[in-house]
């Protein structure tokens, strides 16, 4: 993986599966992040060849649940984003799928109580002997690309120490989302913290915060001194965020959502939850657009919503 001048999807849970990643490729993204997936429950999946789709399924043992989905498209530029608070337990999970993805990434910046409870994410800040133990675990024992994604941490020279920290454990990059756990997302991203890990490390730093335009993927950059630039709620918004030519209508990049869900047979939560998040945006859920997204029972509710029935049956005549 070259982490120069790259442009990056951020890791998003339950938005960046399968169907949104290679939507944000298409648009222009060089390195797509996948959502965290959580160890515990990835080391119960098994690898499946999905000969239908021609994907690569990672089912949940006992269930039909696809905890994580790939495909040979996105093989060179996917990053599978884990949270773990084990370095066993993450190599575990991480040999059953390295080969499949272009690098492995440990979250240490989720501040989302799921995440802490379970001593992952952001708890991990606070943790660097672990850190320490569980990077370098994976570093020794994988021949692929090991990448972290931390927070700023209670003052600039702590981010700064706690990423030599982790430079000297040997990974590729370092993803710095440019806000401390407490920030909301209304907050203003501390680009001048950032700024302050880029001058003391020799790895790639990737910066994330604040990108809501194509712009802002160079301002940034420029500002920190960044190598990448990394945007989740941007792309969240409008997926096109990727493009040089400029965004298109967020109606055209819905419609495109949804057909890839349909194409990839994406998981029902997930693509409502993306499109619910779509709607927050630009409107509101109370109307029309957002109840007929809530009621949909099936990928064929949606399908229909959004003008895309032909579509859908062509896509399905052709599986069987």
């Amino acid at each position: 993986m070259e982490y120069t001048n790259k442009l990056v999807l951020a890791p998003m849970v339950r938005v960046g599966t399968l169907p949104f990643r290679l939507l944000a490729a298409e648009y222009g993204a060089d390195i797509t992040y996948g959502e965290e997936i959580i160890d515990h429950k990835f080391v119960k999946c098994e690898r499946v060849e999905n000969e239908i789709l021609g994907s690569t399924d990672f089912v949940e043992r006992g269930t039909d649940s696809v905890v994580f989905r790939t495909c040979p498209l996105e093989r060179d530029r996917v990053v599978f984003q884990m949270g773990t608070s084990d370095a066993v337990r993450a190599l575990k999970a991480a040999e059953m799928v390295y080969k499949d993805v272009a690098a492995i990434d440990i979250n240490m910046g989720c501040p989302k109580s799921f995440s802490l409870s379970g001593g992952m994410g952001a708890a991990l800040l606070s943790k660097p002997e672990l850190i320490h133990d569980i990077l370098t675990t994976l570093k020794r024992n994988l021949n692929t690309t090991v990448t972290c994604k931390i927070r700023l941490l209670g003052s600039s020279q702590d981010t700064v120490e706690l990423a030599r920290k982790i430079e000297k454990t040997g990974v590729s990059a370092l993803g710095v989302h440019g806000r401390k756990i407490k920030d909301r997302p209304r907050d203003p991203a501390k680009w001048n913290e950032i700024a302050d890990v880029v001058s003391a490390l020799s790895i790639p730093v990737i910066a994330n915060g604040d990108i809501f335009e194509y712009d802002d993927f160079r301002r940034i950059q420029d500002a920190t001194g960044a190598a990448s630039a990394m945007v989740a709620r941007g792309a969240l918004w409008n997926a096109s965020i990727f493009s040089a030519k400029g965004k298109l209508p967020w109606e055209d990049v819905k419609r495109a959502y949804v057909r890839k869900s349909i194409l990839w047979d994406n998981d029902l939560k997930s693509t409502k939850q993306t499109l619910k998040e779509i709607i927050m945006h630009y409107s509101c859920l109370e109307l029309a657009e957002g109840k007929n997204v809530i009621k949909a029972e099936n990928l064929s509710d949606l399908a229909k919503l959004y003008g895309e029935e032909d579509y859908y049956n062509f896509v399905l005549s052709n599986r069987h």
